[in-house]
Formats: C-alpha cells, sequence, structure tokens
C-alpha cells in the first residue's frame, strides 16, 4: 500500500459542484453515525494497539481519536459562529501541536469517544433545524484565505469522520487486530 492509500483509504475529500439537499441529508447522516462507528473501531484495542501509529509518520490510534473529537468539537463551534455572525472569521489552531499535547497522546480514548458522542448529539439537533438558506451561511478560515459555505463544511466533516475510522480500520486490517 503506498503512502497516498495509507493517508487517504477512502480518498481526498472532493466537494461536489453542486450540492443538493440530499447530499446535505445524506452527510448529516453520515456525521450521526460517527460516534458509533469510531466506538466500533477502537473496540478491544490495547494500550499498545492503541499507541501504534495509522501508518509511519503519522498518528497514533490515541491521537487519531483525541484529533477527531478536537476537530469536531471545533467544527460544531464554527458552525454556531457562522450561524450567528455575519461572515466570521475563524480562529485556526495547529492540529499536529494539539496532537502532541499530553492529553492527545496519553489520555484514555473513551474520554474522547464521550466526546464525540456528546458534541454530535448537539450539533446533530443544530444541523436538522438548518433552513436550506441556513446552509449558505459562511465563515472565513484565515489560514486559507477564503470563505467556507456551511453547505461545503458539511460534506468535509461527514468524510472527515469517515476518514479518520477507515484509517484506523485498514491499520487493524494490516495488523490482523
Amino acid at each position: 500500500m503506498d503512502l497516498e492509500q495509507l493517508k487517504y483509504p477512502i480518498g481526498r475529500y472532493k466537494a461536489p459542484e453542486s450540492i443538493t439537499d440530499a447530499m446535505i441529508s445524506q452527510w448529516i447522516s453520515e456525521i450521526e453515525q460517527l460516534p458509533a462507528s469510531l466506538s466500533e473501531v477502537v473496540k478491544g484495542l490495547t494500550d499498545s494497539q492503541l499507541a501504534t501509529p495509522y501508518r509511519d509518520g503519522g498518528w497514533t490510534v490515541r491521537q487519531t481519536v483525541h484529533h477527531i473529537a478536537d476537530s469536531h468539537i471545533n467544527a460544531y463551534c464554527r458552525f454556531k459562529l457562522a450561524l450567528t455572525e455575519d461572515r466570521p472569521t475563524i480562529k485556526p489552531y495547529i492540529e499536529s501541536r494539539w496532537a502532541e499535547l499530553e492529553d492527545g497522546r496519553n489520555a484514555l480514548v473513551e474520554s474522547s469517544l464521550m466526546l464525540v458522542e456528546a458534541v454530535h448529539k448537539r450539533w446533530l439537533i443544530l444541523l436538522r433545524a438548518l433552513q436550506p438558506a441556513d446552509f449558505k451561511r459562511t465563515y472565513i478560515h484565515p489560514e486559507y484565505g477564503k470563505e467556507f459555505l456551511l453547505q461545503y463544511l458539511a460534506g468535509l466533516y461527514a468524510w472527515h469522520g469517515k476518514h479518520h475510522v477507515a484509517q484506523i480500520r485498514s491499520l487493524r486490517e494490516r495488523m490482523k487486530w
């Protein structure tokens, strides 16, 4: 398996040229499924297995689980900012540095599994209450110097969860765990 396949087992995110309400609905369903999928993919792993990188030079399974929690908490907050402010500029964070902090390297994965479950419960209430026009709201990401539509971000975060679950699943398959 080459490096690209190890990094992106389901492929890189590619937003559709045109986003429909049906696509958004599907993405919301995928966001809803993430907590269960994530819990299932790490179920039964030992501390040693959780400390294994999903690829050479990559994050450990533990760091990946904590990253998902960090990322989706930020995503939820960014959605709320875009819905309550006019084109807010969000605060980026350096994901790789967050992953190297003590809680990213050594906290029990159960803490992040609970966080993902809780934030997704709240996020789903919010997402399901939105009208189509709400998904046209935006925020500005200063790191990229551009504006992002919430409809694009719904697809991105649906992909994001599946992407990291696939990295862990791929490792489990390769290691025969």
